[in-house]
């Protein structure tokens, strides 16, 4: 009992350690959000945002996208759906098609600001950073994963309060005389 009290935990905690943002992500980058980085105007920063996409605009020689911004988690894949750190656009050479960089798909994109670019929000004139992007990174749309259960459920299957099974592993009952 002692041994599963020490090792689960730092099991866990091992585990916990290997999570890394995929290779392409990686390095160090200036600490600011799109928000900050347009209230200071930090022309030149090395940054690392990510989002969900708004608008993908293919033109003759780059694509530029237009992305909510969001916090990112150790992975560097935006998390917070219904929270924002502002807007901005990344710009990359090349055609990135607007049909696979579509409006919702999660994307981090690291690159320099550049500059920024005013456009209106409704009537409400907002501040892009623009980023020269050097990556551009989508994340796999996530799958549905249907559970399909095929076995006995009585007597040694019991039914979680959440959904699925496990099963029931019970010493046989010693009544009196056993």
């Amino acid at each position: 009992m002692k041994f599963r009290i020490v090792v689960l935990p730092l099991l866990a905690l091992g585990l916990g350690a290997c999570v890394s943002a995929p290779k392409p992500l990686l390095g160090s980058f200036d600490a600011l959000s799109p928000d900050e980085a347009a209230e200071r105007g930090a022309t030149g920063a090395l940054v690392r945002w990510g989002g969900r996409i708004i608008e993908a605009e293919p033109a003759s020689d780059r694509t530029c996208l237009v992305v909510l911004a969001q916090t990112l988690d150790a992975e560097a894949r935006p998390r917070a759906r219904d929270l924002s750190e502002g807007r901005f656009i990344a710009c990359r050479n090349g055609f990135y098609d607007p049909a696979i960089f579509a409006m919702d798909r999660e994307v981090t994109i690291t690159g320099r600001v550049s500059g920024f670019e005013t456009r209106p929000i409704g009537d409400y004139p907002y501040a892009y950073p623009v980023l020269a992007a050097e990556v551009l990174y989508l994340w796999p749309e996530p799958r549905d994963v249907e559970f399909i259960h095929s076995g006995p459920i009585w007597p040694y299957y019991r039914s979680h309060p959440w959904g699925g099974y496990y099963r029931s592993y019970r010493a046989p009952h010693k009544g009196k005389g056993n």
